[in-house]
């Protein structure tokens, strides 16, 4: 990976890899009531509900130290630094908890249509633009409005439009009848329409699958989210114009609609997205590689499935194993996420969750516990500060680096 040109200064770490375990939440805010979350523990919920529950990487990090879990004791002398993040921003959607991660308190959530669906307004302006009949538009599982509605689309060239407890609008387009670049025209369609603010969502998502008749639909990779770009500069920003590499794989390009982002990966799915960290750990760049590892929450928090749920996180605790061997001594490793979902909780939401901070470098001489964080965007600070980049006006978060030693 070529590197970019730049006045780099002396810093403790030449490469940082964040990683997004999009989701796991370790126990409720302190207002986690007020959003209808009270009690919950995305991580802990999860343990109670299999038999076993094999995490030998993340265990040695610190991550059984953050909650109590059926099987996993904590242990003595961990290998990283941990702590609990709170959440700052008033809300506790992907977008939000990644924004403050970089630096911005997101102060007004944004815009759901959760229990009607979108204006009529909305609906006739996106079939009189794209041409198609909008069939669904309410808040739906993206797997079982597919059951209810995908052979009517088929049959018809009619659009589906549904929505979630997230800001988003979504629309599905089989790739077969439909076709991907028509979705994808009619998505940007749909992400012109809701930049007005009386219908502004965080995102437009598309979301391609294939199948003919009922049981056999499936969604594909080629989804593509068309989100908002952030509204202020954060820390990716300013590593990429101080001429640091900023790598995103899975979502994060996403997320950030491309805003300081040096080179991007999308991944087919949270195993893949690993193996793409694995194999970028494995090349030269300098900087920050930010990872989102979307499955645990699409997959099987918002599908209320802690059995599913613990067998992604056993996943990605062997492909941690195989990054662990691959860092260097220069490297920093920051594992963390971007909000709750606890599978055993009522309805399909996102929950109000504090979550976790791993730090681990293998040239740290020991591990710990540090204290609990009054917001995300510790992680953003922390990396601008390894790398000498002032973080921009109006961001938040202060640098946990000075403590790890």
């Amino acid at each position: 990976m070529e590197k970019k040109a730049g006045a780099f200064q002396m810093e403790k770490y030449r490469r940082i890899f964040v990683v997004v375990m999009d989701s796991l939440g370790v126990g409720a805010m302190p207002d986690s009531a007020d959003y209808g979350d009270a009690g919950v523990n995305t991580l802990r919920h999860i343990s109670e509900s299999v038999d076993t529950f094999a995490i030998p990487n993340l265990r040695k990090l610190g991550m059984a130290n953050l909650c109590p879990l059926k099987q996993v004791e904590p242990v003595e002398q961990p290998q990283a630094y941990y702590a609990k993040l709170r959440e700052k921003s008033c809300s506790k959607d992907t977008m939000t908890g990644h924004w403050e991660m970089m630096g911005l308190e997101v102060k007004t959530p944004f815009r759901t249509f959760t229990e009607h669906g979108f204006p009529p307004k909305l609906i006739r302006e996106l079939e009189q633009r794209t041409g198609h009949k909008v069939i669904g538009n309410k808040s739906a599982s993206g797997t079982e409005i597919l059951e209810e509605l995908a052979e009517e689309e088929i049959a018809t060239g009619h659009m589906i439009v549904y929505t979630s407890a997230d800001s988003v609008l979504q629309i599905c387009g089989n790739e077969e009848t439909f076709d991907l670049q028509e979705l994808y025209r009619c998505c940007e369609i749909a992400r012109e329409l809701t930049m007005r603010d009386e219908w502004k969502v965080g995102r437009v998502i598309a979301r391609p699958y294939v199948g003919k008749r009922r049981g056999e639909f499936v969604r594909t990779s080629n989804r593509h989210d068309y989100a908002l770009k952030p509204f202020g500069r954060t820390a990716m920003n300013a590593l990429k114009d101080a001429g640091f590499d900023v790598i995103s794989i899975g979502k994060i390009n996403d997320i950030f609609g491309g805003e300081g982002v040096t080179w991007a990966l999308r991944s087919k799915s949270s195993v893949h997205g690993m193996e793409q960290t694995i194999e970028t750990a494995k090349q030269d760049f300098h900087g920050l590689c930010f990872v989102n590892l979307v499955d645990f929450d699409a997959l099987w928090g918002h599908r209320r499935n802690p059995q599913g749920y613990a067998q992604e996180i056993e996943k990605f605790d062997g492909n941690l194993g195989v990054l662990l061997d691959t860092m260097r001594r220069d490297d920093l490793l920051i594992i963390t996420a971007d909000h709750g979902n606890d599978p055993t909780y009522s309805g399909t939401d996102h929950t109000r969750e504090k979550v976790p901070f791993l730090a681990y470098s293998p040239s740290l001489e020991r591990g710990g516990e540090l204290p609990e964080c009054g917001t995300f965007a510790v992680v953003g600070a922390t990396v601008a500060d390894n790398f000498g980049v002032a973080m921009p006006e109006g961001t938040i978060g202060e640098s946990l680096l000075g403590l790890l030693e």
